[in-house]
């Protein structure tokens, strides 16, 4: 009886497996077909964006909202702090919090392009339901209680289905108002269902740990080029400086004057990209008063000088 059980485990096991491949491949067709080589497509459907990498470009920085992110073809590395999240196929990625973090495709090409999905999260929606599921939150001890703003978990049927679902909205227009909120909610759904669904859910709860690290972030970003002071900060998001400390780190994995400099080094080299403005310019208006600093932070953090940075990001457009 015990044998028939765990052979009736395994098939099903490898069932779901076959079914995950080909619900893969299916995704991955969509997304290229409808996405130009080596460009982001944000689609028609709400909050949905796909990418097609058909080379190893450089480092990418951004700054990740919550949202869902799926591989359908590829690998890529992700960077949040000092730790290396490695992005396959076969999990997704889910930012549970507004994180800058760099994604780097690995062995991309032509013949085999990365291939991938975001969808962003709506909070309201996210705290609608999780308070319709009566999501508990994780256990406030230990680990648990500071979770990383980032995590992975499985990619199953369950949750490539409704992905699939919407992404074929794209070649539906007609159909995207009515269908396109079914679909995202059964992804909520098994989100906040699934491994990380509490921690998720945190986000939308009122005065937990994860929302007034979110409010902390919120604040950075909108006065990134001010000087910070820790004490107002804390002040701002009811907390002392040490629980400031602490819990901002424990979700994001760096301190929040470590994030605020990512973030000023990313408005920046935006600014000399777009704006054609000169390296002093550039670090003054994100909040540096002194050059030579902001060039030497700026060097450590995209490998290059202002300058030389800029000519091989011009150079990498062209190509």
């Amino acid at each position: 009886m015990q044998r028939a059980t765990t052979r009736k485990v395994l098939d099903d096991h490898g069932d779901q497996q076959v079914e995950t491949t080909l619900l893969r491949a299916r995704l991955a067709a969509l997304v290229e077909k409808h996405t130009p080589a080596d460009q982001v497509l944000r689609s028609a459907v709400p909050r949905l964006t796909l990418g097609h990498g058909a080379r190893v470009p450089h480092p990418v920085h951004a700054v990740y909202e919550p949202a869902l992110c799926v591989i359908a073809q590829g690998c890529k590395q992700v960077l949040l702090g000092g730790e290396v999240y490695v992005h396959d196929q076969s999990q997704a990625l889910v930012f549970a919090q507004n994180l800058p973090v760099t994604g780097n495709v690995i062995g991309a090409s032509p013949e085999s392009p990365h291939l991938a999905v975001r969808l962003d999260l709506d909070i309201k929606e996210l705290a609608a339901m999780a308070l319709e599921l009566q999501v508990q939150p994780p256990p406030l001890r230990g680990a648990a209680r500071n979770p990383r703003g980032l995590y992975t978990l499985e990619l199953t049927p369950d949750l490539l289905n409704p992905l699939l679902r919407l992404v074929r909205l794209i070649e539906q227009p007609r159909d995207i108002a009515a269908l396109a909120p079914l679909a995202t909610r059964e992804i909520l759904y098994r989100l906040l269902t699934g491994p990380g669904g509490a921690q998720l859910a945190q986000l939308a709860m009122p005065d937990s740990h994860s929302q007034r690290v979110a409010q902390a972030i919120a604040h950075l970003n909108q006065h990134f080029r001010e000087p910070l002071r820790i004490e107002d900060l804390a002040r701002e998001v009811h907390w002392s400086t040490s629980a400031l400390h602490h819990h901002f780190k424990a979700a994001t994995a760096m301190s929040p004057l470590q994030y605020q400099k990512q973030i000023r080094l990313q408005e920046a080299r935006r600014l000399l990209l777009t704006e054609h403005i000169d390296a002093t310019t550039a670090g003054h208006r994100v909040g540096y008063d002194s050059a030579s600093q902001f060039s030497r932070e700026y060097s450590r953090f995209f490998g290059a000088p202002p300058a030389r940075d800029l000519r091989r990001l011009r150079a990498q457009q062209v190509s």
